[in-house]
């Protein structure tokens, strides 16, 4: 076995895998229809919006960020293209200016949170209801504020949640593309290694010759797009444009991103690992569903697993810094003994 191999399976990653594994054994265990590896594979179609707002979210997370504001983007993200549409626009081109949408409303976020010494806890709250607002406010402007919204979406608009090539369906590969765009852009690029750097210590950033301001609002604009992206898929997915559409979506996935490794703190994390917990999660929902568990109590494990995360993460690193200070301290003591010894 060679070493690469070796110290892959001591990462979080492999744990995830193994976890991942157990999970879909377990309930295919007590639901052998579950184990159907054509309704495994469709069944991603259910969550992919999810990982697709929780993988750029990582970037942000990295830097020591959070934004929040992902929910409010993919509604708004729905109703510019569901207005749009109704308007005469092609459905594509409205999907086209609905990214654009995304984009600015991150860049929106990221320029706040460059710029001022607001935590972007808060900044972030505060445009979740800023885009959430807007996008109510155009939604009732052109009375598409009820539950049904603008429906009547073209059917090649809707192939893309319901489309597949064989057995894996598009939303998957838009989801898998993503994932490897990103990957390369974290671990392959210089862009990549500054949100490392910022989230470790972001005066030595600034020191190293880091442009952070601009970092952050690439970071930011990046995460908006991701869940620009969600929402165009969500919309394909209801076959109906609203303003509310995503309003489940943070907890899942900011759960994914922490569960994925990345430390809340900043410094660490890693697409693929959001990528395996983001699938973690998504058939943890189902597989609990599918076993008659009711939404509302599935939202509270999703809850429970994200709190426990946090807690296990905040508990081991202040348990490997008390391992890191008494080693220090008894190298210390060993070199006053040998100083003591030679005189």
């Amino acid at each position: 076995m060679s070493k690469k191999l070796l110290s892959w399976l001591k990462t979080w990653e492999a744990i995830l895998v193994v976890l991942f594994v157990v999970e879909i054994l377990g309930f295919g265990k007590l639901n052998p229809a579950f184990l159907n590896v054509e309704n495994l594979f469709f069944s991603t179609s259910n969550f992919a919006y999810i990982l697709l707002a929780a993988l750029p979210m990582t970037l942000v997370i990295i830097t020591g960020g959070i934004d929040i504001s992902i929910a409010s983007i993919m509604g708004l993200t729905s109703i510019v293209i569901g207005v749009l549409w109704q308007s005469g626009t092609n459905v594509f081109v409205a999907a086209g200016i609905a990214m654009l949408v995304g984009i600015l409303a991150g860049t929106i976020n990221g320029l706040l949170v460059a710029n001022t010494d607001i935590q972007p806890l808060v900044i972030t709250l505060g445009t979740l209801f800023l885009f959430g607002g807007i996008a109510t406010g155009v939604a009732g402007s052109t009375g598409a504020a009820g539950y049904e919204g603008i429906s009547g979406l073209p059917a090649s608009f809707a192939a893309i949640a319901g489309g597949s090539i064989g057995i894996i369906p598009y939303p998957l590969l838009i989801v898998l593309a993503f994932a490897v765009l990103l990957f390369v852009v974290l671990h392959q690029t210089r862009f990549g290694r500054s949100l490392y750097l910022i989230g470790v210590n972001v005066k030595a950033a600034r020191y190293t010759g880091i442009d952070v301001k601009r970092t952050l609002i690439i970071a930011y604009a990046i995460s908006g797009f991701g869940s620009a992206l969600a929402g165009a898929l969500l919309t394909s997915y209801a076959t109906s444009a609203r303003s509310d559409l995503g309003n489940n979506a943070l907890l899942p996935a900011l759960t994914a991103v922490v569960l994925g490794g990345a430390s809340i703190l900043g410094g660490s994390g890693t697409i693929i690992g959001t990528l395996l917990a983001g699938f973690l999660l998504g058939f943890l929902k189902l597989g609990l569903m599918a076993l008659g568990v009711t939404n509302d109590l599935t939202q509270v494990v999703i809850g429970t697993v994200l709190v426990v995360v946090v807690a296990l993460k905040i508990l081991t690193s202040r348990f490997n810094q008390y391992r890191m200070d008494r080693r220090a301290l008894k190298q210390q003591e060993g070199s006053r003994k040998e100083v003591i010894l030679s005189a």
